[in-house]
């Protein structure tokens, strides 16, 4: 092999770095620092970490966004630490990430505000709230939460006041106690938004940010670059991309780009199953952008509860299927789990079929979930590690050995196949064996550089040997309702592979 032929490089892989019941003891910046080297052995690469910014209670998970500047450092909302930590502990684990050339992608909150400092009087229309285009009543006055001070914080890093002006609807009148979705009169929701639900999805929850205004504009944009250089950031997950203007988040990039360069990474959460609409919004991006597979995690799901579902078809009409290299793939997040209201029934077999999946395969930037890797502390349903605790294997897996061209064995509609081939640096290569019925058996050919070689499942979960033929064919098995991962029993990495502690919340 000429000494020209370039490394291959090391396959990338995101961690959610947490999840929705995520105790609100204010260590979790420490505990991800404390198993961020073992992280970093099993090949995550990057770390997508919850929303830092101040909440409207001290127990939010900052999706309920009070304060963009306030990162766990002013004593605002009767905390100073947000649920996650202090500041200083976030800035250490930035350091621990730098170190250990981990990335840090932040979950950027921009469609609304939560727990405004006080009222303001404004004149609104009640719109429909299944077609949010049809206006329902005449302009009248409200008492909405829209003032935003930032007592404890002051002018420090933004002088901007939030008034309302800077909004474009809510959903509460303080002054009679009235629930409706309130559309800010004079003003239109924007048309750059999601409209195949409610008319126009603009609006979500809370003080819905109106980004036609200039204020807002420089202000996000000023915080934007603020943040990337305060933590060092490598990319932003935008929470709720449905919900609020694609020209100002393609503004907010291109002045990012700008400001602050590099090899950055964006993703949005655009979750639905159409992958039609969201090819529609990468289009409308320019693609430098990504989406999270929803329609793929829906499909995990749909196998996972139909009898003998067809595993052949399961790429069918998927992100990673039509626009691979814009689909993050993922088998679950804080929105989906046990307990929240996007929660999708997926049986615990078949987790291990779709880390399988997303982690071994060609196609697709995967993302880990931090409840499938540690664990979920829902008090009313409280789960271990999903894969049986296999998981970090798994993440081993795709380190060392999944690399190369990859050639599938889509035969059978409930027992499927692939190999992939290794490159001229990482040459050894895997043969992954997956059954949603009884145990399975695929003949499959890793090439005739492995003749004579001895596989065997990393996962342990398949028995005994297969001895590689002179040809490069072997018969490999997985158990039923099962995934195997075949790996030569000779290859470097082999012995602790996958050795990680996985209690995260041990003292």
């Amino acid at each position: 092999m000429s000494s020209d032929v370039p490394p291959t490089p090391v396959n990338a892989t995101m961690l959610q770095a947490f999840e929705w019941y995520v105790p609100a003891d204010r260590k979790h910046w420490k505990r991800l620092a404390k198993v961020l080297p073992g992280l970093s052995d099993l090949g995550v690469s990057n770390i997508w970490i919850p929303p830092a910014c101040k909440a409207s209670s001290p127990e939010g998970n900052g999706y309920d966004i009070y304060d963009l500047y306030d990162l766990g450092e002013f004593e605002q909302k009767n905390t100073t630490p947000t649920k996650w930590g202090s500041k200083e502990d976030l800035i250490a684990l930035r350091d621990l990430a730098k170190d250990l050339s981990v990335g840090l992608y932040f979950d950027v909150v921009l469609n609304h505000k939560a727990g405004a400092d006080h009222t303001e009087k404004c004149q609104v229309v009640e719109v429909n709230p299944d077609d949010r285009t049809q206006i329902v009543s005449d302009p009248y006055e409200i008492d909405a939460w829209f003032g935003f001070d930032f007592p404890g914080r002051g002018e420090e890093y933004s002088k901007l006041k939030w008034h309302w002006y800077h909004f474009s609807g809510t959903d509460f009148d303080n002054a009679t106690g009235k629930k409706a979705i309130f559309a800010v009169t004079d003003k239109v929701w924007s048309n750059s938004v999601d409209t195949t639900e409610k008319g126009n999805f603009d609006y979500l929850m809370f003080a819905d940010i109106d980004f036609s205004h200039p204020e807002v504009q420089e202000d996000i944009k000023n915080w934007g670059v603020w943040v990337s250089k305060e933590l060092n950031l490598k990319g932003m997950r935008f929470d709720a991309a449905r919900h609020f203007s694609e020209r100002f988040l393609r503004d907010f990039i291109a002045h990012l780009d700008k400001e602050v360069p590099g090899d950055w990474f964006f993703v949005g959460e655009w979750w639905q199953d159409s992958a039609e609409n969201m090819i529609k919004y990468l289009d409308m991006m320019g693609r430098k952008f990504s989406l999270f597979d929803a329609p793929l995690f829906y499909n995990f799901c749909e196998i996972s509860t139909s009898e003998r579902a067809d595993m052949r078809k399961l790429f069918d009409d998927t992100l990673v299927q039509k626009v691979p290299v814009n689909a993050v793939t993922v088998v679950g997040n804080h929105d989906t789990q046990p307990g929240q209201a996007s929660y999708v029934r997926m049986e615990g077999w078949m987790k291990s079929l779709a880390y399988a999946v997303i982690l071994l395969r060609v196609d697709g930037y995967p993302c880990v979930f931090y409840g499938d890797l540690f664990g979920t502390k829902n008090p009313d349903n409280e789960e271990g590690p999903a894969c049986g605790g296999k998981l970090p294997v798994m993440l081993a897996a795709r380190k060392f050995y999944s690399y190369g061209e990859q050639n599938d064995y889509w035969d059978e509609p409930n027992c499927v196949g692939w190999v992939r081939k290794g490159t001229h640096d990482k040459s050894f290569g895997l043969a992954a064996v997956l059954s949603n019925a009884e145990p399975g058996t695929k003949r499959m050919n890793v090439g005739q550089e492995h003749a004579g070689e001895v596989w065997t499942d990393v996962l342990e979960w398949a028995q005994g040997e297969v001895v590689i033929d002179e040809e490069g064919w072997g018969d490999f098995t997985c158990p039923g309702a099962s995934c195997a991962i075949w790996v030569n029993k000779e290859a470097p990495k082999r012995e602790g592979l996958g050795d990680f502690n996985a209690n995260i919340y041990e003292d």
